[in-house]
């Protein structure tokens, strides 16, 4: 008998998927690749038109029949579209839902970080409440089975109550290699047009206060007075919550995956120093494409990756000191190997064999 897995994808439905919806995407693939036909994958969707990243999973999609906004307030009572024959139902945020589906179903969530404490000016009052209120009614819903990537999460999760019995360990992929990137050329065309020429120091993510840039900026501008071979900040990514300076920076916002695959490669290094952060996956991104890496020691998905300079946030001379560091790592095919291999076992197959093990 086949058995029917029911992914949310509302992350999907909004203006930024950012993170999560990376993960959406990852996991759907991932299970995919599994070529398993004891099961069956289908996207919880909300109502109205299908975005072309929802519709780009390919499979098949149920729709709630209410629109995005009010069905992540109802997923807290009700599981709303969850289709009866649903062997498992996993909630990919803490919007939900957390029921329905067949007698025996499965419930699961992704917690992907508790980021609305550690850094609450990065989120509204009604967000604060919102993601308190369903911390909550998970720590009740001892039938909800919780997944994360992240250890130091799980061990928060460990002394706010949960019964460890309840967490299960994933990992997340970086294998998207399908998308080939761009090439030298094109990315020195792309850069040329922003007035930049190489080398270049590479940011990747969304711009807001919790990613750091003010420190990253100050850190740099230091650096490269010593080390021009630097070259100028090029910051990539959409704006996020909370307005930033970008003071000297090179901002050329959203770039196609194929054009930020091309800038990983070809950056002098790549530097992420967010004061927070619930995973991190632009450095793993980074190492996946060969790069030399600094990160903070606050990003959870590279803090034990002996391949990255690990840097205190919240010091402008440690992540200057930093940057120096990595850019006189190597940069010779057999240290980009070397990288790629540290986050080799980060493939969204492996990804789905986790989800798959903690859905037994």
């Amino acid at each position: 008998m086949t058995r029917t897995i029911t992914l949310s994808v509302d992350q999907l439905y909004r203006a930024q998927p950012g993170g999560i919806g990376t993960y959406v995407r990852g996991l759907a693939s991932g299970l995919a690749s599994l070529g398993d036909d004891s099961f069956d994958v289908v996207g919880l969707a909300p109502s109205g038109p299908v975005p072309a990243a929802a519709a780009a999973l390919e499979i098949e999609l149920v729709k709630a029949p209410v629109p995005l906004r009010l069905l992540t307030r109802l997923w807290s009572t009700w599981a709303l579209g969850v289709p009866r024959r649903s062997s498992v139902v996993h909630a990919t945020s803490m919007a939900g839902p957390f029921g329905g589906g067949g007698a025996t179903a499965v419930h699961s969530v992704a917690m992907h970080d508790l980021l609305w404490r550690d850094e609450p000016d990065a989120a509204t009052s009604a967000g604060v409440r919102f993601h308190e209120s369903r911390l909550a009614l998970l720590a009740r819903r001892e039938d909800v089975r919780i997944f994360t990537s992240s250890p130091p999460l799980a061990d928060r999760l460990v002394a706010e109550g949960f019964s460890p019995s309840r967490l299960h360990r994933v990992r997340l992929g970086v294998d998207d290699d399908a998308t080939a990137p761009a090439s030298t050329g094109s990315v020195a065309q792309f850069l040329a047009a922003q007035g930049v020429t190489r080398p270049f120091t590479l940011y990747a993510g969304t711009r807001e206060p919790r990613k750091n840039l003010d420190v990253l900026i100050a850190a740099h501008q230091s650096a490269r007075h010593d080390r021009a071979e630097l070259g100028p900040l090029v910051v990539a990514g959409p704006p996020g919550w909370g307005g930033v300076e970008t003071h000297d920076a090179t901002v050329v916002g959203h770039v196609e995956r194929s054009m930020l695959k091309g800038l990983y490669r070809d950056a002098a290094v790549v530097a992420y120093v967010p004061r927070a952060e619930g995973w991190g996956l632009p450095p793993v991104e980074a190492l996946h494409a060969g790069a030399s890496v600094v990160a903070s020691t606050t990003t959870p998905s590279v803090a034990a990756n002996p391949e990255v300079v690990l840097v205190d946030p919240l010091d402008v001379t440690s992540v200057a000191n930093g940057l120096l560091v990595a850019l006189d790592q190597p940069s010779d095919a057999e240290a980009a190997a070397r990288r790629r291999d540290s986050v080799s076992e980060l493939t969204w197959r492996n990804c789905a064999l986790d989800h798959m093990a903690g859905w037994r």
